[in-house]
């Protein structure tokens, strides 16, 4: 059958009509937590033990910020004729809904309020009018082919989703027996239209590994009627097609949350989105995936710049790195705004603390719509690539299709660096950044448009394996060797090296210990022919610096 396009937001779901017609929302700040019933030293009144788990394990003490808002606080605005939404304890406040906003002037006046934000302004009449779902929107739809025959030995039967699985050499994680079992994932996104019933998470249905759904546009409502894009998303981390798609990490478990309501574009959507990692970050949740970004709105006056992606500026970036702060790997689209004007991040995806994703094609070239960064001294955005032009994925009617966007290079690395947090459980969310960064392409030569690069998870594996934090201090060449290779570094002061080869076991085959000055150093290891052909791993590690480079033996 013929491979046809379809405009999503037409032909599956029309346009969702649930969503609350927001003109008079507002983010009502509080100025303390004074008179809380909670307490610091009580956690488990407002964390599960498996958030406070994950704070143990990190050395994440619980803090102020993770109280809840003060409950009397909420009431007393709640009393003065306002519909709550959604609090948030790491930016202290609620967002409210107010029919008459005469009122907000009341609320201003309280002495416990520092300020009210209005966050709704506007009006759209069109369904996404800026385009912020157009690139995703439009998929190829696959026939049921048979899977595609790979000379690499697999656990799962991959299919036509081998190859963006393979690109990043997720499927090594796999065949070592990782495939997210006992790991947690958020999901904040669009909405998860039909996700409940195709085939595509018959495993994750039966098997229990959807945890539950929230949705914080409207409470109550069904995100399983809504929007196609997180589902899309979800398949990408979940799904289970033998022979068509395989997931990154299909055995983990998932909370679907909403947070974007696309019926509109308004600053409150970022609220939304932080009081659902708020939630994910009490339920314990390992990783969170965010295929959304924020830059303009319907009404211009709320619009972000490329000044305020400075990575903790906007109120869904603080939030995201108040996210990460609690130990969760966030990561995050990078967005689709490299064929546009906007010249940079969009929010969160800026965030100090949080992976940002771009997107490559099969061949890992980079995707023209791929969001452009930065690339300055101690800071590098997008951070990582992948797959994220013709992306395999599910749609809501059960098909399978290819779609283009950094909404989908991004689960693709969630879903295996979950994988990767598995098969390192005593490791932080900075030590799994600090890896897959150090595994890919571009590590030793970040730009503004991939970042580090594509990543190895297998090399990433060994990474972790040999304990390490990888640095920007050397360079190694050449890489294939034969019978040597020259490394270069800089010491900030005179200091013992150690360069340890390791194999793919992790067995080491190499020692040498070298006295560096400050300055360039350069050091030749020789006599390596007699060592086997394959991949190795080299370590370079001071008491300054620590870093590891993937090295081939031709």
């Amino acid at each position: 059958m013929k491979s046809q396009y379809i405009i999503a937001l037409l032909l599956f779901l029309g346009f969702a009509v649930s969503a609350q017609v927001a003109p008079n929302k507002f983010f009502v700040a509080f100025t303390d937590k004074n008179g809380t019933p909670y307490n610091i030293n009580n956690p488990q009144a407002f964390l599960t033990q498996r958030s406070i788990d994950r704070r143990n394990a990190q050395g994440i003490p619980v803090v102020e910020n993770d109280l809840p808002v003060t409950p009397s606080y909420i009431q007393q605005v709640g009393s003065l004729g306002v519909s709550i939404l959604n609090p948030t304890k790491w930016l202290n406040g609620v967002t409210v809904y107010a029919q008459d906003t005469s009122v907000m002037a009341t609320i201003r006046a309280l002495p416990f309020v520092s300020r009210v934000y209005k966050c709704t302004g506007g009006n759209r009449t069109t369904p996404d009018p800026d385009g912020k779902f157009l690139i995703e929107s439009k998929f190829s739809v696959v026939p049921g082919i048979p899977a595609v025959k790979s000379t690499y030995t697999s656990t799962y039967n991959y299919g036509i989703s081998y190859t963006q699985i393979h690109q990043v050499k997720g499927d090594a994680l796999h065949n070592l027996g990782f495939h997210g079992e006992g790991k947690m994932i958020a999901i904040i996104d669009a909405g998860f239209q039909n996700a409940d019933s195709i085939a595509a998470f018959d495993s994750l249905r039966a098997n229990g590994q959807i945890l539950g759904t929230r949705d914080f546009v409207l409470h109550g409502n069904d995100v399983y009627r809504e929007f196609y894009h997180g589902g899309a998303v979800l398949s990408i981390i979940g799904g289970n097609l033998p022979g068509l798609l395989v997931g990154t990490a299909p055995k983990a478990s998932f909370w679907l949350l909403r947070s974007e309501d696309v019926n509109s574009e308004n600053i409150i959507e970022e609220y939304n989105w932080v009081s659902a990692a708020e939630f994910a970050d009490s339920v314990g949740a390992d990783v969170c995936n965010t295929s959304l970004g924020y830059t303009t709105f319907d009404d211009p006056k709320y619009n972000h710049t490329c000044a305020d992606m400075n990575g903790h500026k906007t109120p869904i970036t603080i939030g995201a790195n108040f996210a990460a702060s609690k130990g969760m790997t966030m990561i995050n689209s990078a967005g689709n705004s490299g064929g546009s004007g906007w010249n940079c991040m969009s929010a969160p995806a800026d965030g100090d603390y949080v992976e940002a994703i771009a997107a490559v094609d099969s061949n890992g070239y980079r995707a023209w719509f791929s969001s452009v960064g930065v690339d300055t001294a101690g800071r590098v955005k997008p951070n990582i690539a992948a797959m994220g032009e013709e992306t395999v994925v599910a749609l809501p009617d059960g098909t399978v299709a290819r779609g283009s966007g950094t909404s989908f290079s991004s689960p693709l690395i969630a879903g295996l660096v979950t994988c990767l947090w598995q098969s390192h459980p005593a490791v932080t969310n900075f030590d799994l950044y600090s890896a897959m960064q150090g595994s890919a392409s571009q590590y030793t030569h970040p730009d503004s448009l991939l970042g580090y690069g594509i990543p190895d998870f297998e090399n990433a594996f060994l990474i972790l394996k040999v304990g390490n934090t990888p640095a920007l201090s050397a360079s190694v060449f050449p890489n294939p060797f034969t019978d040597y290779f020259t490394v270069k570094y800089i010491c900030t002061r005179d200091e013992q090296i150690k360069l340890l080869l390791f194999d793919e076991t992790g067995r080491p085959v190499v020692e040498r210990m070298s006295a560096g000055i400050q300055g360039q150093n350069t050091i030749r290891l020789g006599n390596l022919s007699g060592l086997s052909h394959g991949i190795y791993f080299l370590q370079i590690s001071s008491d300054s610096f620590t870093e590891t480079r993937k090295m081939v033996k031709l």
